[in-house]
């Protein structure tokens, strides 16, 4: 990890010259951050910078993000920060993890942590619930139907549905690590903990995890609680709070710190 964390911030340092900006933060966001990397999963490297102040001093709309694919290994990209508090006031899950993430590969001003205190205060139980329980049933649907399913799949829809039950039972954001949701939401001594431990365990060995038979527990189990968690998702209130007077403090005093 310590070489590919010094490849990463070599990257992020020419992506600052190179662009002219001043990364504010950058973390891991994949199946690395989420607790269940492949021994040839990417690094998913996500981004919020800021650019100097004349920039943001036109009449014209400009590009707001910036994407690197380095190599088959390392993918970096990231937002601008006054998209990154646009989105951010929308309760934007993504930018939620990335500001959670376990894995921080830089953190040089205070601007995250401002937006992580506030966080509570535009999180909105309706929106992330539904953007979980959209990525679960997409995910469902395409690769988990039949009686031969792509096994590693059953991650990507198991996250978002514990994701979702995490929201239903504590309404706040959930966190990233798939052990944690597991522990916290999934029954000791069940016969779905068993086998959902198993599989990642297998997947943390490495092992290719293609076409196999379904496991019954998992399918139904899913199967259930996405069907629960869409009226659950229907009968919720949206988020009201607003904070655009705090968000636009925020992003000039950010631009005070960044660059004098």
């Amino acid at each position: 990890m310590s070489t590919i964390k010094s490849i990463i911030l070599q990257e992020l340092s020419r992506i600052e010259q190179e662009e002219q900006v001043r990364i504010l933060y950058a973390c891991e966001s994949g199946s690395r951050a989420w607790g269940f990397p492949s021994q040839d999963s990417d690094y998913d490297v996500r981004l919020i910078y800021i650019r100097p102040v004349e920039w943001y001093l036109s009449i014209f709309d400009k590009r707001d993000v910036i994407e690197r694919p380095i190599s088959d290994m390392l993918d970096i990209n990231g937002w601008d920060l006054r998209k990154a508090l646009n989105l951010f006031r929308k309760s934007n899950p993504p930018l939620l993890e990335w500001l959670q993430s376990p894995i921080r590969y830089e953190e040089k001003y205070t601007v995250a942590e401002q937006i992580r205190r506030i966080s509570p205060l535009t999180f909105s139980p309706k929106s992330c619930m539904y953007h979980y329980l959209n990525m679960a049933k997409g995910n469902y649907r395409d690769y988990l139907q039949g009686e031969h399913v792509k096994i590693k799949k059953y991650f990507y829809v198991l996250r978002p549905v514990l994701a979702c039950e995490w929201i239903e039972q504590y309404g706040s954001m959930p966190p990233m690590e798939f052990d944690v949701l597991v522990d916290r939401l999934i029954p000791e001594d069940s016969e779905l903990k068993r086998v959902v431990q198993n599989l990642l365990v297998r997947k943390k060995a490495g092992e290719e995890l293609d076409y196999e038979p379904r496991l019954h527990p998992i399918n139904d189990y899913l199967e259930e609680r996405m069907a629960s968690l869409e009226q659950t998702a229907g009968s919720m209130k949206a988020a009201e709070s607003s904070l655009d007077d705090r968000l636009d403090s925020l992003f000039r005093s950010a631009l005070e710190e960044v660059w004098g």
